[in-house]
């Protein structure tokens, strides 16, 4: 069922419940959805990648207009964005954990051989790609730029870092992911 069909059988039981956010959530959707297929003169239907960049664009919307509230110390239309952002990320694929999106980034590095932070375009492009709709494009920055400043600073340097593993701890899987990476990083800089 796309994306369509599914926001206005929701809009239904959300009328039925009376339940005014999500109706006003999904409202959004739907108008975002009919705004596309109506900008161009052909009627047509919305490709699965056009789904998740619109919904990526609403949650985006919502995220900022409530830091925007927060800042006015608006509360109230603060946590009012923040449910709504809730509501319209339910239609986004499954968002990738930190852990899962840094060994993706990884392997990406790898394929397209980035040796330092001037390579971060190449792979960033493929990152958006391979990941689509399941992270945060800041994110995907964020520990691409990481990463690729590790390479910069060479093998020797990486290795008194290798029990920097950021916020989420020490993990067996993830030492092994930098071994890996040292190890091809360091064979192909011989």
């Amino acid at each position: 069922m796309d994306l369509d069909k599914r926001i206005s059988e929701n809009i239904k039981q959300a009328m039925k419940a009376k339940d005014n956010i999500r109706l006003e959530s999904l409202r959004a959707i739907k108008s975002a959805i009919v705004l596309i297929k109506t900008k161009s003169l052909e009627k047509k239907n919305l490709t699965e990648d056009d789904e998740i960049n619109l919904l990526q664009k609403l949650v985006k919307q919502r995220r900022e207009s409530a830091d925007i509230f927060k800042t006015q110390k608006r509360n109230d239309l603060a946590s009012s964005e923040e449910a709504q952002l809730k509501i319209i990320q339910e239609f986004l694929p499954k968002q990738l954990d930190d852990l899962d999106l840094e060994k993706i980034i990884k392997d990406i590095i790898l394929e397209v051989k980035a040796k330092s932070i001037k390579d971060m375009g190449k792979v960033m492009g493929n990152a958006t790609k391979i990941v689509a709709g399941r992270a945060n494009g800041k994110k995907i920055a964020e520990i691409v730029k990481k990463i690729l400043s590790w390479v910069f600073l060479g093998p020797v340097v990486q290795l008194d870092r290798i029990s920097d593993f950021g916020s989420e701890g020490w993990r067996f899987e993830s030492f092994l992911g930098h071994l890996k990476y040292l190890y091809i990083f360091f064979l192909n800089n011989i």
